[in-house]
């Protein structure tokens, strides 16, 4: 599944489908707050409070205002225009869900697309002032954005939330319960965590850190909540302290069980509302936070003694404990099951002429929903057929849904939690017979996939020196992909964890042990269909040598991928026999869990070897 990071999650807001001039009806209630404010323009980024990738229904302000329903974007209104940025994962949807509003598609990463601070300095005057809301804006940005229009003379304020008055019916902030995770699959206390955690502050000087990540904080607490579609999330705050760990949120989400449970761990509880007053009036020492801390929160207590820097907490979740390394496998077993009798299932429903691309992902999730632990998706699922296959992430609606035929390319991207692990696979599935093209491009793809999942590498590597795997092959036919190609994925968290990755702009975090990435390359072939295959792979030792500690890929995934388009004339004997390996493995994982006959009996045609 892709990233920015990433993936767009349909959180089937009504209000994302408002016709374009209830759109600039809120663009004018905006720009009436703005008029009365003193300010000329205001900046709605798509994060919340805790800078998280996808967020609670209360902070969908940006979705709400523009109509755009992709997972990453930034708008930008000033009293007589607007703009909104976004990567080219949306390109394509943007543009169709922007048409009519008067919001101009600014896409990012193109040379001629200028920056939202170039755009401001050009669009208002010497003295105006730009409004941003502190809470869902991260210091770093917010000073960022200051920084760069100062020499245009342009100030920026971060007090206001108009969407407080302008957004009638705004969703409230969730109460859901909010639970433990057992020791069973987290492998690690939560005092021992925090342990570790302190030893990491030391060495940087710190004494204290404020944790604001919504995953960072249910991994450190063995906690986890529903207050985010698709994440076990709950919206919350914690500080560490030398003498403390205190856990910040709403007492009402807090069952009685999960109550003692933080007084066994020691963990104090204090009400999320509670945050700023507290830090103010008990500072802890020399704090770190992070440079995606809110700006109101940071300049609340700007006064303490604050150290910026990166999360240790990050990378400590990224390297995977040996229960949670086993949890993956025995999740990708049972999720492994569930795709089996889904994809034997498909094509004869497909040939019937009953399904379309919201009725598979049903079926799908259906199929899923039996499997032991099992506890929902992990994003919304991906199901798009020919030419929605080329909209990277497209993600079908009732106005959008198509039937499927037994012809053409669909490309399913999709994934689920269970207590043990979460999943993420993408196949793209051949349900007629391949045109030349059709098998050309899917073989370049398989030939990166492959390529990445064979990498040995010196430990530590960053995900950047290991990109080059993934997009040799079709470099050299002339194609490319604007998305990453790897990301990490969380144990029963977030479906997109940080912060190695693999993509082609530079990420230094390292992948070693322990680390879980996805490999998933992909080519979209506008207005006729697009190709991603997708496993989950494990970094498990290879060999120790003169030259130091290499590394190299466990698949986690299991399931077959499609052989029909594959072209044999430009894949290797080498490429060959790590199809067949993989396809023997994951026959030998998945026959003994297989009750019906026939979902066996279609597991081996398609892990026949080539």
């Amino acid at each position: 599944m892709q990233f920015t990071l990433w993936k767009n999650v349909n959180l089937h807001l009504e209000e994302t489908t408002m016709m374009p001039s209830s759109i600039q009806q809120r663009l004018g209630d905006l720009r009436q707050f703005m008029a009365e404010h003193g300010l000329q323009a205001f900046v709605v980024p798509t994060t919340d409070p805790h800078a998280s990738e996808y967020t609670p229904l209360h902070y969908e302000s940006r979705k709400w205002l523009t109509g755009f329903s992709g997972s990453a974007g930034t708008a930008v209104v000033t009293l007589y225009d607007a703009a909104l940025w976004t990567d080219s994962r949306y390109f394509i949807a943007a543009a169709e869900e922007l048409r009519d509003t008067g919001i101009q598609l600014m896409k990012e990463g193109m040379n001629a697309t200028p920056g939202i601070a170039q755009w401001l300095a050009n669009q208002l005057r010497q003295g105006d002032c730009v409004g941003l809301d502190g809470m869902v804006n991260p210091v770093g940005v917010v000073q960022q954005l200051q920084h760069d229009l100062m020499p245009a003379g342009i100030s920026v304020n971060c007090q206001w939330d108009p969407f407080e008055s302008i957004w009638e019916n705004r969703p409230p902030l969730p109460l859901d319960t909010i639970k433990v995770h057992p020791l069973q699959y987290a492998g690690e206390k939560a005092e021992d965590k925090t342990k570790r955690l302190r030893q990491r502050l030391s060495q940087r000087g710190c004494t204290g850190m404020l944790v604001s990540a919504l995953d960072e904080i249910a991994w450190l607490l063995n906690l986890r909540g529903s207050d985010v579609h698709c994440t076990p999330v709950f919206v919350a705050y914690c500080l560490v302290a030398e003498e403390e760990v205190v856990l910040f949120a709403d007492r009402r989400k807090i069952s009685s069980d999960t109550l003692a449970y933080l007084s066994a761990a020691q963990i104090r509880l204090q009400e999320y509302s509670q945050i700023i007053p507290y830090l103010q009036k008990h500072p802890a020492g020399r704090m770190l936070f992070t440079q995606n801390v809110n700006a109101s929160l940071y300049y609340a207590v700007e006064g303490h003694d604050i150290v910026m820097g990166d999360s240790p907490i990050a990378e400590m979740k990224a390297i995977k404990n040996p229960v949670e390394c086993d949890g993956f496998r025995r999740a990708m077993e049972r999720d492994g099951v569930a795709l089996v009798q889904f994809l034997r299932w498909l094509k004869p429903a497909v040939q019937a002429g009953t399904e379309t691309e919201i009725s598979i992902g049903d079926k799908l999730r259906h199929l899923r929903s039996r499997q032991p632990l099992y506890q929902g998706l992990s994003f919304d699922t991906i199901a798009a057929y020919t030419h929605h296959g080329a909209i990277v992430h497209y993600e079908a609606t009732p106005g959008s849904d198509i039937p499927l035929k037994p012809q053409g390319f669909l490309l399913l991207d999709s994934g689920a939690h269970y207590l043990d692990g979460t999943t993420d696979i993408t196949r793209t599935i051949a349900l007629g017979e391949p045109t030349q093209e059709e098998k050309f491009i899917y073989t370049l793809v398989l030939k990166g996939h492959i390529a990445l999942s064979r990498c040995r590498f010196p430990s530590g590597s960053s995900g950047t020196q290991l990109d080059l795997a993934a997009r040799y092959a079709m470099w050299q036919e002339g194609y490319n992909y604007g998305h990453g190609t790897g990301h990490g994925v969380g144990s029963f968290l977030c479906v997109h964890e940080g912060p190695h990755q693999i993509r082609m702009n530079y990420k230094s975090a390292p992948l070693s042990e322990g680390v879980i990435v996805t490999d998933e390359p992909g080519l979209y072939i506008e207005g006729k269909f697009g190709v991603r295959i997708e496993n989950m792979l494990l970094c498990v030792p290879y060999k120790d040598s003169a030259f130091g500690t290499f590394v190299q890929f466990e698949p986690l995934t299991l399931c077959p991928i499609d052989t029909t388009p594959i072209d044999f004339s430009i894949l290797t004997e080498t490429e060959r026999n790590w199809l067949n390996e993989y396809h023997a493995h994951v026959r030998d994982r998945l026959l003994p869990l297989l009750d019906d006959p026939d979902d066996s009996q279609w597991l081996i045609a398609a892990t026949q070897p080539i």
